[in-house]
């Protein structure tokens, strides 16, 4: 019922009243609290009554509404016994005004509330997407096992809904309890034996759902997890369909696709028979249940110890609560059973320690240091950088990333340190720290907009953004991308830039970090997808637009080599030169690694 409220007030496109629309919350992520120690039961009940300035007057809409359907019956009953049966046609008129009012009255609390509800419903999930995807996405990264995109994107998108409909349970079951415990007052003050068995039997039912609901939990759990691998998995042969495709990998790839997506399929089959059992058996027991109680009240009306009117109540109300109860194994039980597992893959995101560290000094000149450094490869290393000038450093793709990961905050020296004019690396301020140091992945990713849109968003709002822009533009040779893109640089890039070519991307991709204007920029061989005579560009133009500041340019690209002020050249993970072109050649020459 819940899914289907949700539904038909969602779609239907009704205009509210302006007086009836909430106004927007203008801070997101703040609303519902999450700590280090919160578990997903507890985020699951947060989320229940985490919209409520929408939920509680919903819930006082809902409760009056199915208040409202208990007394039709009562109304009726009463009417029987004080008009029908003594032909008193005044009375008749005042119930049937009486029951007419009810049913406006049940009607406008169940169109408002259920607005009321799904709006509490959709500002929670928005809540949550936001809150997940700003994590996912943040600069300082997340630790812990690597994800694949699919899976983060199915807990930013599925999970999220999922839980985001816990939101309900303060809003249903409370209007369905509401409509039980008046069905069970009314049913004690005609009989109290049939009321006692109400009012005691609802909280009983409230009880088990909880206790049976452990291995829906579970499944559903699986099941989520096993959709995300399916959902990561498709995105990653999206992403790679071209290298897949290369590599005539096509029948591999699709194998793999269907391995995850059956997981996924057998996952979701046996998490809804789990659901469906469940269900089934909490709407068997509270059906028995109920139509015991109208057995009871039958024979009582046999017996005479009830009138024709409280017989008509006792039908009617024991017909009614059916539903309520009926939903309470319905709604309770399965929307929390599915909210708990899903916050636990929420909280997977949202407690997730960042991999990058932060400290909070903010402001630090000088050359960047090298000082005992070890970590991978790398041991016991003293270098220190020149404090301005292009330096090509030429060494082992382990070394590099080892030296890389470390300058962009990802991983921490086992032994040593770095420092930047005499401050740790890592207790420089994220945002100051990419300032000071910025670290250029090999292939990073273009967000979805256009050329100029990619390049400019390093900038910011800084009042020599367009001279900054232009600058990175001509030294990355973007204008020379520009010339034969349709659009120029208002050419859309695609998702992840796949509307470029390689080199097309990597320029971009270039041009965006040097619109940074960092104090320190490394690059990790920024031009392999280029041609030699572009790349001959880039480096002079690149060493131009750097002068004054420190590049440091992971690679053994001839271009790159002749422009450089500076070549470092490692022997498997030692420095083994440090100085001009002429001497690096020679080093390099009686080396027998250090080359890409």
């Amino acid at each position: 019922m819940l899914r289907q409220a949700e539904s038909d007030s969602y779609r239907s496109g009704t205009r509210w009243p302006v007086w009836f629309v909430p106004p927007a919350d203008p801070v997101r992520g703040k609303q519902i609290r999450v700590d280090a120690a919160t578990t997903p039961r507890q985020l699951a009940v947060r989320t229940v009554f985490g919209a409520g300035r929408y939920t509680v007057p919903a819930m006082v809409l809902m409760i009056g509404h199915f208040v409202g359907e208990a007394l039709v019956p009562v109304i009726m009953g009463i009417a029987i016994d004080r008009a029908v049966s003594t032909g008193d046609v005044g009375s008749m008129v005042i119930w049937v005004i009486a029951l007419a009012a009810n049913f406006v009255l049940l009607s406008h609390t169940w169109r408002f509330g259920e607005r009321l509800a799904v709006y509490g419903q959709t500002m929670v999930e928005h809540h949550f997407r936001m809150r997940v995807t700003d994590r996912i996405l943040d600069p300082m990264g997340m630790a812990g096992p690597a994800r694949l995109p699919g899976v983060s994107l199915n807990i930013a998108t599925s999970d999220v809904n999922r839980l985001s409909y816990a939101v309900f349970l303060a809003v249903f079951p409370v209007g369905e309890m509401a409509a039980v415990l008046v069905a069970g007052g009314v049913l004690l003050f005609i009989s109290w034996p049939l009321g006692l068995a109400i009012l005691l039997g609802a909280p009983t039912l409230l009880w088990i759902l909880d206790l049976s609901g452990g291995p829906l939990r579970a499944r559903t759990e699986h099941e989520q997890e096993a959709a995300g691998e399916a959902a990561g998995t498709a995105a990653d042969l999206v992403a790679g369909f071209r290298i897949v495709k290369g590599l005539g990998a096509e029948g591999e790839a699709a194998r793999r696709y269907r391995v995850a997506s059956r997981r996924a399929r057998d996952g979701a089959i046996r998490a809804g028979r789990s659901q469906g059992a469940y269900i089934g058996v909490m709407q068997m027991v509270s059906a028995l249940f109920v139509v015991a109680v109208g057995i009871a009240a039958g024979l009582m009306a046999l017996n005479g110890s009830m009138s024709l009117g409280a017989l008509i109540t006792v039908v009617g109300l024991t017909q009614f609560i059916m539903g309520p109860l009926n939903n309470l194994g319905t709604n309770f039980g399965a929307v929390w059973n599915t909210a708990v597992p899903c916050a636990k893959r929420v909280l997977s995101v949202l407690q997730a320690e960042p991999s990058a560290q932060t400290g909070a000094v903010r402001d630090a000149q000088g050359p960047l240091v090298f000082e005992k450094f070890t970590l991978g490869p790398v041991r016991d290393l003293d270098l220190e950088l020149p404090a301005t000038g292009l330096i090509t450093v030429i060494c082992e793709p382990e070394t590099t990333d080892a030296l890389t990961s470390v300058l962009a905050r990802k991983a921490i020296p086992d032994v040593g340190n770095v420092r930047v004019g005499g401050v740790d690396l890592f207790d420089l301020d994220s945002d100051i720290s990419q300032q000071l140091v910025r670290t250029v992945p090999h292939a990073p990713d273009l967000f979805e907009g256009t050329v100029l849109d990619n390049i400019g968003a390093s900038a910011g709002d800084l009042p020599d953004r367009d001279s900054r822009v232009t600058t990175a533009i001509f030294a990355a040779a973007c204008d020379d991308v520009a010339e034969v893109l349709p659009l120029g640089l208002d050419t859309p890039v695609g998702e992840a830039g796949r509307m470029l070519s390689g080199g097309q991307r990597q320029r971009v991709s270039l041009a965006r970090a040097l619109a940074a204007d960092s104090a320190v920029l490394v690059l990790n061989d920024p031009t392999t997808a280029v041609d030699s005579v572009t790349e001959a560009t880039v480096a002079q133009r690149l060493a131009q637009a750097r002068a004054g500041r420190t590049t440091v340019i992971f690679t053994n690209s001839p271009a790159m080599l002749e422009v450089s002020d500076q070549v470092i050249v490692f022997d498997g993970a030692a420095v083994t030169y440090q100085g001009d072109l002429a001497g690096a050649q020679v080093a390099q020459a009686n080396s027998n690694g250090g080359t890409r």
